[in-house]
């Protein structure tokens, strides 16, 4: 049985144009070779595989090449170069410095430089892993590296060049290694396979060359193992079998269950994963990963930053075309909070589930995908938009019903103001002064009161805009107690609000799912929202528990805030609402936020204030007090 090489050493490079990925490198180093401007002492440094030591064994063999080409590269032909092929040659030396890294085995190699090489030009010293000298053999290496005879060279490697003292590193041209991109390692697996003769799938050597992080000995060091496994056809299958990889298939199958919003799809898919012995944390970075390759193909910019095989490119652009922007960015969003919290997690699969579920309503309400037109569907947080600033009115509840009469009364007035103002000038606004917290119904008012001989004096060419104030004949309300808060409000913006409002109910198609529900129920649903949404928005979620939803008429929920801006947080209540009509089976909810009451105590500064303060509290002060007959200064 003959000996077996592994593929890092039989394909090992000989010459520099053998050096795959480091281009730049190579070709400096020949230029120094042809041109003679060879430094004293060169530091290749960057991650492990990548190609350090053989550039130094390459440039160690070239410059005592007695037949060197013209374009800086070695015969191996010469008794030099078939000396150095092997093994044999007396003017290149290798140190391991992680098993001599002591200050001895320097004062031996300073030693040895002081003898002349006896064929060739130059001595060669190799120190592999430099880093790990200690402190007094980087001192007693110093003085001969500054210095050292004109034959002598020096190449030191390493993957930690933070670790050298700057002493050394100031006496050095340093070389920066780069990690071997996916596409040349591709390319020279696929090289190894032809020149083995085994057939490999281009998708299998994707695979190898994506898993081994841009170190090409680790590429074939797994070749090795996949051809082991696998025999003399190497399969996309088999390279995902034996390096535990989970399949690209899931993720496509995944991301379609999301889009079209499948939740029972998508928990049976990661039940199967779970069942092959995958890790929930693998298969939330693996979906990250997917779908940040769906992102870059959605763009053809961005397109060659997608390292993969063209099949699976062409596979990805046509699942990108039906998932927009908008969905992509909170789809990575959520994964990356999930993923993040994962650790911290008592149950995993629960964690996955919930992240998954909550991917799955991501695309609820997103109306179209990037560049396919426009869609009749709207959001969910479009219908949840807070109002106009000029109109402030509550959701679908008016104080007393309206009789039939008076309700097609308002809509000729309506239809004839509509008609009146679509009439004027944008820039003519007619303004009034009216309640702040007036409805439909004061609105309705206002506008019986506008004389029109005053609007068509606006539209027969008065100069600036015409602003009025209208008095009211009537007596205040009860509810206003005699006194009104007003502002300036414009009554063409008003009319435009009521219309986007009348427009956006008849446009609703949306059917009609009226499940009656009990409190319980409510307070259920509510503590699941805030369960799931703490992650994604804990301020809002904390708010929200503390709310105490209450069911009012007509599937109206009433609950409190502690200030206006969590009540007009329209995206975040956009996003309660849907969750509680797909919990409750009910689209005919609506949430109506209640304002808490701020508090205008006054706090207490002075001893006897203080006292007061604490005896409402705490009666027994008081007690206390006239038993020890005690008096508080004033």
């Amino acid at each position: 049985m003959e000996n077996f090489i592994v593929s890092a050493r039989k394909y090992r490079p000989s010459t520099f144009l053998q050096v795959v990925g480091q281009g730049s490198i190579t070709a400096t180093l020949k230029n120094a070779i042809v041109t003679g401007h060879l430094a004293q002492a060169f530091l290749f440094t960057g991650p492990r595989g990548v190609g350090k030591t053989t550039c130094a064994r390459i440039l160690a063999k070239t410059i005592n090449c007695l037949n060197p080409a013209s374009d800086g590269e070695p015969c191996n032909e010469c008794e030099s170069c078939r000396a150095f092929n092997d093994n044999a040659s007396f003017n290149i030396h290798e140190l391991d410095a992680a098993s001599n890294n002591s200050v001895d085995d320097i004062r031996a190699l300073v030693e040895q430089v002081r003898i002349p090489p006896q064929a060739g030009k130059y001595k060669v010293y190799i120190i592999d892993e430099v880093h790990m000298l200690s402190s007094a053999a980087f001192n007693a290496f110093l003085k001969t590296l500054e210095e050292p005879p004109s034959y002598a060279k020096f190449i030191l490697a390493t993957t930690e060049k933070h670790k050298i003292i700057p002493t050394i590193l100031s006496r050095c041209q340093i070389f920066d290694f780069k990690r071997i991109n996916v596409s040349d390692i591709a390319g020279h697996l696929a090289y190894v396979a032809k020149s083995e003769n085994i057939e490999a799938d281009e998708e299998a050597l994707m695979v190898i060359a994506q898993k081994v992080d841009g170190a090409l000995r680790d590429a074939l060091s797994t070749f090795d193992q996949i051809v082991s496994y696998s025999g003399q056809q190497i399969t996309y299958r088999n390279v995902i079998e034996n390096l535990n990889i989970l399949d690209y298939e899931y993720y496509f199958k995944v991301t379609d269950a999301l889009l079209q919003s499948d939740i029972a799809t998508i928990l049976l898919i990661f039940d199967e994963i779970l069942q092959n012995g995958f890790d929930g944390q693998d298969f939330l970075d693996g979906l990250t990963d997917h779908l940040r390759n769906i992102l870059v193909m959605k763009n053809p910019r961005t397109a060659p930053l997608l390292e993969t095989s063209h099949t699976l490119k062409t596979r990805y652009q046509e699942q990108s075309d039906g998932c927009s922007n908008t969905f992509l960015f909170k789809a990575l969003d959520t994964c990356n909070q999930f993923d993040l919290s994962y650790k911290n997690s008592n149950n995993k699969r629960l964690h996955v589930e919930i992240a998954l579920t909550q991917l799955c309503s991501l695309n609820q309400g997103i109306p179209e995908a990037q560049g396919s037109g426009t869609s009749e569907t709207k959001p969910v947080y479009h219908q949840m938009a807070a109002p106009a600033p000029v109109l402030k009115q509550p959701v679908k509840a008016v104080a007393k019903p309206a009789s039939v009469t008076e309700k097609t009364e308002l809509q000729q007035e309506k239809k004839e103001e509509q008609s009146l103002v679509s009439e004027e000038p944008e820039e003519n606004e007619i303004s009034a002064k009216v309640e702040e917290e007036s409805d439909i119904d004061s609105i309705k008012e206002d506008v019986e009161e506008k004389p029109v001989e005053k609007l068509a004096g606006v539209r027969q060419g008065m100069g600036n805009p015409l602003r009025t104030t209208v008095k009211k004949s009537a007596s205040p309300s009860p509810a206003s107690n005699g006194s009104r808060k007003i502002r300036n409000i414009s009554i063409q913006g008003s009319l435009k609000a009521l219309k986007a409002r009348q427009n956006q109910e008849q446009e609703s198609d949306e059917p009609v799912i009226a499940t009656e529900f009990s409190q319980e129920d409510l307070n259920k649903s509510w503590e699941l929202f805030v369960e799931q949404f703490k992650d994604q928005s804990p301020s809002f979620a904390h708010t929200m528990a503390k709310s105490n939803p209450v069911i009012k008429e007509k599937f109206v929920i009433e609950y409190t805030v502690p200030n206006i801006i969590i009540a007009k947080d329209s995206l975040n209540v956009a996003t309660l609402l849907t969750f509680l009509k797909n919990e409750l089976n009910n689209n005919q909810l609506e949430l109506r936020p209640i304002v808490q009451a701020s508090s205008n105590q006054t706090e207490a500064y002075t001893d006897s204030a203080r006292f007061e303060s604490l005896a409402e509290k705490y009666p027994e002060m008081n007690k206390l007090k006239n038993s020890l007959d005690l008096e508080i200064e004033f």
